[in-house]
């Protein structure tokens, strides 16, 4: 018995016990495998000296800031009105090509076909009504194209060191429009300005903060603080 024995006993020393087989942890073996993956067991010794786990710092508390109001509505492509300054190419015609300015009618007036209606328009339809004028009778094929050369201005009131008109710039909001009229007088309300808007839709009357985006001939009131 005791030969049987020592021989099993040799045999378990030369066949050791297959170890756990650590899969590796990659996007392709999570899809193969559902996202579980196999993980060797940690050797008891390591078990034993790991220090206990270090609690985290309290997270800082997620501070949530209220967006500014939208800007006034308006459409989406930018619609000519008097004071716009526009330079119109017709290709082939430098008789044609030159800048023009929209009138207090909301008009155009080119040679060879007299005033044309821009107020209201956009560029590009402004482009084709040219185009179709100057089809009729003048030019057999035009190609006309039209963009903004200079917007018409903006009005500034009330409590700012130097009210009055001034250019208008893409992206201006009512805070640098302040600082273009000399900034706010001593006894200006800062927080909050009246903007008037006026497009197709008609005129509308907004109170905003001063990171508000304004549009091309809008006119900002500064108000005057009570105390």
């Amino acid at each position: 018995m005791s030969s049987v024995a020592a021989l099993a006993l040799s045999g378990c020393m030369r066949h050791p016990a297959p170890a756990a087989m650590v899969r590796p942890h990659n996007a392709l073996d999570a899809l193969a495998y559902g996202g579980r993956q196999a993980v060797a067991p940690e050797p008891a010794a390591r078990r034993v000296m790991r220090s206990p786990p270090v609690r985290a710092a309290a997270a800082a508390p997620h501070v949530v800031y209220a967006a500014a109001p939208p800007p006034v509505a308006r459409d989406p492509a930018y619609r000519l009105d008097a004071g716009d300054r526009l330079r119109i190419v017709v290709y082939g015609q430098e008789g044609l090509t030159n800048s023009y300015l929209v009138d207090a009618g909301g008009s155009i007036t080119m040679p060879l076909i007299g005033a044309v209606a821009a107020r209201g328009r956009t560029p590009a339809e402004l482009s084709a009504a040219v185009a179709a004028r100057l089809r009729s009778g003048y030019i057999r094929q035009p190609y006309v194209a039209a963009e903004v050369e200079a917007y018409r201005p903006f009005f500034i009131l009330g409590e700012v060191a130097a009210p009055g008109q001034y250019p208008f710039v893409p992206n201006m909001t009512v805070e640098s429009a302040v600082a273009i009229a000399g900034g706010f007088s001593p006894r200006a309300k800062r927080d909050r300005v009246t903007v008037t808007h006026t497009d197709a839709r008609g005129t509308v009357r907004l109170v905003v903060p001063t990171a508000t985006l304004l549009s091309p001939g809008d006119t900002i009131l500064v108000g005057e603080r009570w105390f």
